[in-house]
């Protein structure tokens, strides 16, 4: 949180707010400053308005919310970690700190660094050596560095596939940023075996390359260790402390007492057929007012986790920590113990459950006429999948669906009809995104990547938990009680002019000044619509949105067009919604487990702290998902799959499997022989002698070279592309470096 100014000022200069913007660290939001500098309501609007000059200025940057910062980019000076030395020497780092944005969009493994020596001599540092450094910007994250000084080096912790037997070993780190292979001793090796996954320790200084095993994973020939080490690369807590657990074990269901009592409502569960708890139950009903004639009465009923988990008791400290839970093809990594997460908050089938409930009056067209939130005590009906509700409304009924068909599973589709209605009339961007599911079998091992089922029973359990957390939204902005709400804005100019230089290249219209609203991208998607190109362009308009995040001013939702929005339903797995929960208890005083002052207090530090856990474990599940895949056609090296460009650099191009959707690279060298321009506004790279293009989009056969499980990358060769086939690729030369911004010579990247 931004430090306060001591004392009483005017309005403040532009070099005031500057030097306030530059000084405070995590990026100060506009209450912040005005709290500040003291500044009334009635300043205001001057405040956003000198923001904004500041802004176009170029002076500060808008940040996620209504937050500010200085220009994204590293510092002039930073401290600075060397990753690993190429095999020419070049030294490549990353940054200790993030970059001077903070918001998390930029990752160290997008930034490079290189070290440079002083009058032309080379860099000399070690792997973990902690270096202060100038930095030079080269490019957007391509920095150089000149040491100032050197801080340190020592012990540094990650994690590695141990190689060898005996005497011999060595670690290879699995972070795809550190080329340099460890050396351990056989008293170092804590009697690890090849193929084990390991944490270990760097060990000294300068150029010497050792490293002790501290800890052994797991054996690389057990699929289930791959989650695991996601786990440990991201140092996310796995066991829960043991006073959680004890706090947990000595929970026990509350009695009906004030609370209303919905036993009597048929709600329903409705997750997927692999769903372990359920948090969300389901209802509705035609609504029987005359004046509001074809509408609804539905009810959404949620697992009361505030009843349980009270402010900074060890259950709320466990679950702070860990933001979310985090689910993997193999294994789940629960935020709440299971007593809660599988036991008293699970809304099991003819078991009472403690809940906090929101009826929700909805009209013909989809509007939310009026809602209201009780705290009571549920039974639920029964357990389906989606499977099951989408076959029941299709005509193919079970012993579970037949009885309820007409009574709850005929409704609810009504009122999704509802719904859907009044999210087409909003104009909300729906990505057509196919997902896919990765089949294990009893040892872990992946058998199938197949496409998941995009259902109408899926939408439907999605409208509702939308309408709900507009209801919460709505009922926390009356009663102005501050909670992390969930946000996400609208693309940026960069972004903007981004996507329609892409969109070019196929041929796809996107007028500059256009104004910004969901419908515009729904445009686009449907002139890509059944195109071959259709799941590129989807892709390419993911790509251009920002990332949502939790803050504490009222954005709303960009993607849904939505003006107030926050995280209600899945206080099981996300802390978000724990707050949202106890704030909804204190506002409509509904008894015990409401917000504390200290929850208030920290609002925009925990609503920075569950975003970073929030996207530290995307990229947990996401490194899963990775080596599970490269483990899957680790045995298929030298196949050939159909593909299609899905990214262009100057140092290969990225495909996309079609089969499976796994992602490489085809690195410069595996092109067919030839010097190859990279036209970066045309997304290609174009053969100077052959005439040869790959573009994005284009459709490609590729030969799998390489399949790296431990750091999960995959390498290809393309051997069909268009109507030019090269039998057999040669080694694609890297050019000279010249041309322009718009059009530069392609090359290998030494060293990434």
């Amino acid at each position: 949180m931004a430090k306060k100014l001591k004392k009483d000022s005017p309005r403040p200069t532009k070099r005031q707010l500057i030097e306030f913007i530059t000084e405070n660290s995590g990026n100060p939001s506009r209450r912040e400053i005005a709290r500040a500098f003291r500044l009334h309501a009635s300043d205001r609007a001057w405040l956003r308005a000198t923001l904004k000059e500041l802004e176009d200025d170029g002076e500060i940057e808008r940040k996620r919310g209504k937050r500010v910062g200085p220009p994204g980019r590293l510092p002039p000076v930073a401290v600075i970690e060397v990753t690993h030395v190429g095999d020419d020497g070049d030294v490549f780092c990353r940054p200790t700190a993030a970059p001077a944005d903070g918001d998390g969009d930029t990752q160290d493994d997008d930034i490079t660094i290189r070290l440079r020596g002083d009058r032309g001599r080379p860099a000399t540092a070690g792997v973990g050596d902690r270096l202060l450094a100038r930095l030079s910007r080269v490019a957007k994250n391509d920095y150089d560095a000149r040491t100032i000084r050197k801080l340190g080096s020592g012990p540094r912790d990650f994690i590695g596939v141990y190689e060898g037997s005996g005497r011999h070993g060595s670690v290879r780190p699995v972070d795809r940023r550190i080329r340099t292979v460890y050396d351990v001793s056989a008293r170092n090796s804590q009697n690890a075996e090849d193929g084990d996954y390991v944490r270990a320790e760097a060990m000294g200084g300068g150029h010497r390359r050792t490293a002790r095993v501290i800890e052994r994973l797991g054996s690389g020939r057990d699929p289930k260790v791959f989650s695991l080490v996601a786990l440990h690369s991201r140092d996310i807590p796995i066991d829960f402390p043991a006073d959680a657990i004890s706090q947990s074990e000595g929970l026990v269901a509350p009695p009906l007492g004030k609370r209303t009592d919905l036993r009597h409502v048929p709600l329903v569960t409705i997750d997927g057929a692999d769903a372990r708890d359920f948090d969300d139950a389901v209802w509705a009903t035609p609504d029987d007012s005359p004046k509001n004639k074809g509408g609804w009465h539905a009810i959404v009923a949620i697992a009361d986790v505030t009843w349980y988990v009270r402010p900074d008791d060890p259950l709320d400290r466990a679950a702070r920590d860990r933001g979310n839970s985090i689910y993997f093809p193999d294994r789940v990594v629960p935020m709440l113990p299971e007593r809660l997460s599988n036991g008293l908050c699970s809304l099991r089938p003819d078991e009472e459950r403690a809940c906090l409930a929101v009826h929700l009056w909805i009209d013909a067209k989809g509007k939310m006429i009026r809602h209201k939130f009780v705290r009571g005590l549920m039974r639920s009906a029964a357990r389906l999948t989606y499977e099951q509700a989408q076959n029941a409304i299709d005509g193919v009924t079970d012993e579970t669906t037949a009885p309820i068909l007409e009574t709850v599973i005929q409704p609810l589709f009504g009122v999704y009809e509802a719904l859907l209605k009044a999210r087409k009339g909003r104009g909300t961007l729906d990505l057509d995104l196919p997902e896919r599911r990765i089949v294990l079998d009893d040892a872990g091992h992946v058998t199938a990547i197949v496409p998941r089922a995009r259902l109408d029973s899926h939408r439907l359990i999605e409208e509702l938990m939308i309408a709900a957390n507009v209801a919460a939204a709505e009922t926390l902005q009356k009663a102005e009680i501050p909670v992390p709400r969930r946000i996400h804005e609208a693309p940026d100019s960069e972004a903007l002019e981004a996507l329609r230089q892409s969109l070019d290249a196929f041929g796809i219209r996107l007028a500059k000044g256009a104004v910004v609203k969901p419908a515009l991208f729904a445009g686009i998607l449907e002139q890509a619509e059944g195109t071959d190109f259709a799941a590129m362009v989807n892709d390419l308009v993911l790509r251009s949105q920002t990332q949502a995040f939790y803050g504490a001013d009222d954005e709303g939702h960009f993607g849904l067009a939505l003006r107030r929005y926050c995280h209600f339903t899945s206080p099981i797995r996300r802390y978000a919604d724990v707050l949202v929960h106890r704030a909804l208890v204190s506002a409509l005083k509904l008894g015990e487990g409401g917000l504390s002052k200290p929850d208030i207090d920290k609002i925009d530090e925990t609503s920075e702290h569950i975003s970073m856990t929030e996207r530290r474990a995307a990229f947990a599940e996401r490194d899963t998902t990775d080596r599970l895949t490269t483990a899957y056609l680790a045995d298929q090296v030298g196949a050939q799959f159909s593909a299609r460009i899905s990214g262009v650099a100057r140092f290969g191009v990225f495909v996309r499997l079609d089969e499976t959707g796994a992602d490489g690279l085809v690195p410069m060298r595996s092109l067919p022989n030839d010097w190859y321009d990279h036209d970066e506004v045309g997304h290609r790279l174009v053969g100077e002698k052959s005439g040869l293009t790959f573009a994005l989009g284009e459709t490609v056969t590729v030969e799998l070279m390489e399949a790296d499980v431990a750091t999960g990358s995959l390498a290809f060769a393309i051997v069909g592309s268009g109507e030019k086939t090269e039998k057999k690729p040669g080694r694609g030369r890297p050019p000279r470096r010249r041309g322009s911004s718009r059009k530069t010579r392609g090359r290998r990247k030494r060293g990434k």
